[in-house]
Order: C-alpha cells, then structure tokens, then sequence
C-alpha cells in the first residue's frame, strides 16, 4: 500500500491517497479535497499505476469531499491514457455533489461508475 499527501485543501480537509491490490487491480482511495493544489498528486499516482500495466483501476471516491475541474481533467487524462492500454477505469463510491458534477459534464457517460 502506498500513501501520500498534499496540503490541506482550502476548507482545512486533509488529502490521501492509498492504493491496494484488489481482486481486478489496483484500488486508489482518494480522501478530501481535490483541487488545483493536489490534484498534481492523484495524476502522478494514476499514471503511475498505468504506467505499471493496470488495466482496470478503481477509484474509491467514497471520503472525497470536493473535485473541481482541475481534478475532472486528472480522470479525463487517466482514463484516456488507460484506454489507450485497452484498460479501464473505474469511479466508485461517488457522494451526491460528485455524481451531480459528472452528470452535469456528461462524465457519466464516459466513465464506469460502480456502487
């Protein structure tokens, strides 16, 4: 498992990332605030674990309290960069105000969207 982290979003919320083995890949938990200021993080961990030869990533989105666009573009890019490998990437755990924003870019559409 791996672990990292990032200064505290603009609300005080602390971000982590950590990543375990799961049955189908890799599973990226991604806790509080993603922003212009951490979201650098969750790309370098994505593309790391693409990079590696993942090609199903889950994100578990359940303890993430806000994404902004700069962080919509990270998952936009990973799940490119993994699609170009024939692999996919998957958002789990998505809170009211998350799914809110993916429906409103049509995100949903694009990404798999686990419970």
């Amino acid at each position: 498992m791996t672990q990292g982290g990032s200064p505290a979003g603009e609300h005080g919320d602390d971000f982590r990332l950590s990543t375990d083995d799961g049955a189908d890949g890799p599973l990226l938990r991604v806790e509080g605030e993603v922003d212009v200021y951490t979201s650098p993080a969750l790309r370098d961990e994505l593309y790391r674990l693409i990079d590696g030869g993942a090609t199903h990533v889950v994100v578990d989105l359940t303890e993430m309290a806000f994404i902004d666009s700069s962080g919509l573009g990270v998952f936009v890019g990973a799940l490119k960069r993994i699609r170009e490998r024939s692999g996919e990437l998957e958002l789990r755990g998505l809170q009211p105000s998350t799914r809110k924003v993916l429906e409103i870019t049509g995100l949903t559409q694009v990404f798999t969207i686990g419970d």
